[in-house]
């Protein structure tokens, strides 16, 4: 579990095909910020641009880490199969403060950057969503993007998806790698945790009442 507060920024230095095709993942060799391993060990969960994934190799002296990522998760997720900079979260402690919202760390789906422009002292993302995920996005809410907890300021269902328009404050932009994005980029995107159990309680059938 995760809260989208982001711990550090990090950097995938080496990707591995872990097979001969397409059916196999890759391992990736991660570099973090100064101290960000000095309380990690191996079978540790870190969310790398919002994917739960888990530590196989630690080479603190380094500081990096390897994680192996399925082919499954590389289909279903942007920014792990390339080297780059990623946002980097380690898993939260039951005493932690929580100060984003529930994260579970697993991808819903990808978004797609519509506009991302200043707006006064800080920049406006409007990102496209899948058609899917509209259900669960609604004005005010919370919602994960490349593993960052943010606040939905508008949303608009439209006949190609669900548009959301995020504001981001410049802490954001400097403690994370969202300053980094362009028009026409891929983001992983995680709604609420919250509501994805309200909409199966509200969608499923209900068990007949004994007579």
């Amino acid at each position: 579990m995760f809260t989208g507060i982001i711990g550090g920024l990090g950097r995938i230095l080496i990707t591995r095909a872990l097979g001969e095709d397409a059916r196999h993942g890759r391992q990736l060799t991660l570099q973090a910020p100064d101290g960000f391993l000095d309380d990690v060990q191996l079978g540790d969960s870190i969310a790398v641009n919002g994917a739960c994934m888990t530590v196989t190799g630690l080479q603190p002296a380094e500081r990096q880490f390897t994680i192996d990522v399925s082919a499954e998760s590389l289909l279903r997720t942007c920014g792990l199969d390339a080297p780059g900079p990623v946002n980097l979260e380690k898993a939260l402690r039951a005493n932690d403060r929580l100060g984003g919202h529930l994260v579970s760390g697993h991808v819903d789906g990808l978004g797609r950057v519509r506009a991302f422009a200043a707006v006064g002292e800080s920049w406006q993302l409007v990102v496209l969503a899948p058609a899917s995920l509209a259900r669960f996005l609604a004005y005010k809410s919370s919602v994960t993007v490349n593993g960052v907890s943010l606040t939905v300021n508008e949303v608009q269902d439209l006949p190609d998806g669900c548009e959301l328009r995020i504001n981001l404050i410049p802490h954001t932009l400097g403690h994370t790698t969202l300053g980094t994005l362009a028009v026409g980029a891929s983001v992983n995107l995680e709604i609420d945790l919250i509501a994805r159990y309200v909409e199966r309680m509200m969608s499923a059938p209900r068990a007949a009442t004994p007579a």
